[in-house]
């Protein structure tokens, strides 16, 4: 059994919080684990009536390049994650959604962090704008369908949300 023996924060920032626990293994040895505390976030995968999908391309300073990607956003206090799914997407694709349900929910990267995302898909959509992040420069590209499977089958979609947004909605999906 794993058992938490110290846990302190070893830094604060404006996404999230970097944590170091020390932790007893199921064998009796210890270790340091560093963990990313993360609020949640919610990832859109917005199609209109032409089935297209609607994408942001972004720039990832840690990556060193724009990545095509899913809307997404994080969670703000206390707020529902439908709501947060509904705020993004006026905020990065300006639009919104009459129709958003709930594809499935994961652990984005659990060897690390907390951050726990929920996949919606939203259709029925019309224009609706509110201001986005004063941090965010990104281009909203719609791509057919077809298109994009082919893309996300050939490595041009690299984004681990988007490729599991698109797995998760692979039933609802006409090919």
């Amino acid at each position: 059994m794993f058992k938490t023996l110290q846990s302190e924060k070893k830094y604060q920032g404006k996404a999230f919080t970097v944590r170091q626990d020390q932790v007893r293994l199921p064998d009796g040895r210890t270790t340091q684990l560093d963990i990313v505390e993360h609020i949640g976030a919610v990832t859109i995968l917005p199609v209109d009536e032409n089935e297209n999908i609607w994408f942001v391309r972004q720039y990832r300073h840690a990556t060193g390049e724009a990545l095509l990607e899913l809307p997404a956003g994080t969670l703000e206090v206390g707020e529902p994650p439908i709501q947060c799914a509904q705020r993004e997407l006026q905020e990065e694709i300006g639009m919104i959604a009459q129709n958003l349900t709930l594809l499935g929910e994961f652990f984005l990267a659990p060897g690390y962090s907390t951050e726990y995302m929920y996949v919606y898909l939203a259709t029925s959509m019309t224009p609706s704008r509110l201001p986005g992040d004063d941090d965010e420069f990104l281009s909203v590209e719609k791509i057919h369908l077809p298109d994009v499977l082919a893309m996300a089958a050939t490595g041009q979609i690299r984004d681990a949300k988007t490729l599991a947004a698109l797995m998760l909605a692979a039933s609802t999906m006409k090919e």
